[in-house]
């Protein structure tokens, strides 16, 4: 099921949110969505669901939260889909087409799946809602091949080492349906108040500009 947002602007997603002060700082900036990184323990942004149950509480609601996983059980991301702990999901690990299926059938759920510079001939025909495009597994902040976006007819996130040096350059040549953010936004490895704040004001800044100048303004 598509996602409720507008599609005449990129909308902005922060990910890997795993504590109180980090929705604290998402629902100032007010970004599209926010990610939670879900028993991935290798991750340092890794959560449990009910810290995710927990944290979602919090969460302003115009927000869409969406839950990060790397070849979870179906039925553990079926389950908080089905709760409403998340809205979405985004797979992030070898879930093949088939496992996609089976999650759909599930439920009325909104699916979202990663592929990066190895797995990218699969992107175009994936049966997810949205695709992601990565560098590598993720959280690694090395910049996708934006030359290889050129094979991608379709609406998608994009990922990897995007930034404050770089995310204009992104939004002029790409003009990607998504930007999804997370060691850009961080400090030691912990989400940053002000480069949250600035990066969503960034991408915000440029499409009002986008549309004036569209607008003749």
């Amino acid at each position: 099921m598509p996602l409720n947002t507008e599609h005449n602007r990129t909308k902005v997603k922060i990910c890997g949110l795993s504590r109180r002060e980090d929705i604290l700082y998402v629902n100032e900036a007010m970004p599209d969505f926010c990610g939670f990184i879900i028993n991935v323990p290798k991750s340092i942004r890794n959560t449990t669901p009910e810290q995710v149950r927990a944290l979602r509480q919090m969460l302003r609601p115009e927000i869409i939260p969406v839950g990060v996983f790397r070849n979870a059980l179906v039925e553990t991301v079926a389950e908080l889909l089905q709760e409403g702990t998340i809205a979405a999901a985004q797979l992030h690990g070898s879930e093949d087409e088939t496992y996609i299926r089976r999650l759909k059938a599930m439920g009325n759920f909104t699916v979202i799946k990663a592929f990066n510079e190895r797995t990218l001939e699969l992107a175009q025909d994936s049966g997810a809602d949205y695709i992601l495009l990565d560098h590598g597994s993720g959280g690694t902040g090395q910049t996708f091949d934006w030359t290889l976006a050129d094979k991608i007819s379709r609406p998608y996130f994009l990922a990897g080492g995007l930034g404050p040096d770089n995310i204009i350059q992104a939004l002029e040549k790409l003009h990607p349906w998504a930007v999804d953010l997370s060691s850009s936004v961080e400090t030691e490895g912990k989400k940053d108040r002000e480069k949250i704040l600035a990066m969503v004001r960034a991408v915000r800044d440029y499409e009002e500009r986008r549309q004036q100048s569209s607008a003749g303004v």
